[in-house]
This record gives structure tokens, C-alpha cells and sequence, in this order.
């Protein structure tokens, strides 16, 4: 059986957790609280020397981290990666900037918030300056096409998107300026069958 290390609260886990269950697959899941530490104990070391969750165990006890690696290796031959050639690049366009333009501004302001309990004022002005640029790019892509690669259904960049957009709110990023996000989420929600 697959396993799976993750926090609960971290949206690069989760989307791996829903890929999991939107395509039937079996696994367990092992809680690993990165605010206390989980992810730096010898024994989770020597499974990741990172130290990063998410951590996919395979069945023969190879493992795979980083969240967007993951969602590619479980979702090989499903309909989540585009067939068409150019369509899967596209795809994986959006996964690379999901995790250099997207994921370091819109999740770290909401740890930030969520999390560590810092207030708007202690949020750094760039952080929110960024992460307002990464939704503006949504919102032009989203303006013109259901999903993210323009193709008829929804792929792995729209899970990997959606993760952290949906709890945007969150870091103090207000989502009414950018009307066909809400739109995509939902749709995005209910194709993997993501529930609050």
C-alpha cells in the first residue's frame, strides 16, 4: 500500500491526498506536524533527507518527495495529464510556476497568518505585492478557459492550483477582485472531490 507523509494543514500535502482519492488508490496516511518538529526526527530523515513532507512511500519502499513529482508519478495514464503533446506541456508550465510564482507567496502569507499569527502589518508588502500578480495571471488565464491549460478538462496544474488558492483568504489575499477564480475552484473542487 502507498503511504503517504503529510501535515493536514499544508496544501502541497493535500493536493497529493486528493489525487490519491480521486483516482481510488489506497493508501495510508501518516500525520507528520511540521510545527513540532515531525519532519526533522532522525527516523523521518532517513526516509527524506530534506526533511519536507509531502513524502510518498511506494510499495517497495522507494520514495518520492516534492508535491508536483508526486501528483506526475500517481497520475501517469490517467486523464489528469493532458494526451496531447502540447496540452502536457502546458500542464507543466503551470506546475513549475505554481511552485516559483504561486505557492511562495499566496501559502507563505497565509502560514504567516494562519499560522504563525502575525498580523497584516507584520506581512512583508512584497509577499502580498506578489501573491496579488500570481492570482491577476489566474484570473487572465480563467477569464478565457475553463482550466488552466485551455484543454476540455481539468489537469493536474488545475489540483496544484487550486491547493492554496482556495484558502487564500487566508494570508489576507481577497479573492472578489477576481471573479472567474471562485468559478475554477469550484469546478476544480468538485472534479477531484474536494470537500472543506
Amino acid at each position: 500500500m502507498l503511504t503517504v507523509h503529510g501535515d493536514i494543514r499544508s496544501g502541497n500535502c493535500l493536493k497529493v491526498k486528493w489525487l490519491l482519492e480521486a483516482l481510488g488508490r489506497d493508501h495510508q496516511w501518516i500525520e507528520a506536524d511540521v510545527m513540532t518538529g515531525a519532519t526533522r526526527t532522525a527516523a523521518f530523515l532517513a526516509l527524506n533527507p530534506f526533511g519536507q513532507v509531502p513524502l510518498l512511500v511506494l510499495e517497495d519502499g522507494r520514495t518520492l518527495a516534492q508535491s508536483n513529482a508526486i501528483l506526475l508519478h500517481l497520475a501517469q495514464g490517467s486523464a489528469f495529464i493532458p494526451s496531447d503533446d502540447y496540452e502536457r506541456a502546458r500542464m507543466l508550465e503551470w506546475l513549475f510556476w505554481e511552485q516559483y510564482s504561486h505557492e511562495p507567496y499566496i501559502a507563505v502569507a497565509r502560514f504567516q497568518r494562519a499560522f504563525a499569527g502575525k498580523s497584516a502589518e507584520e506581512i512583508e508588502p512584497r509577499l502580498m505585492e506578489r501573491g496579488r500578480a500570481a492570482l491577476v495571471r489566474m484570473e487572465q488565464a480563467l477569464s478565457t478557459d475553463r482550466w488552466l491549460t485551455a484543454g476540455p478538462q481539468a489537469s493536474l496544474a488545475d489540483l496544484a492550483l487550486v491547493a492554496y488558492t482556495r484558502v487564500a483568504h487566508e494570508g489576507g489575499f481577497d479573492l472578489s477582485p477576481y471573479p472567474a477564480i471562485p468559478d475554477w475552484i469550484g469546478r476544480t473542487e468538485a472534479v477531484f472531490g474536494i470537500r472543506s
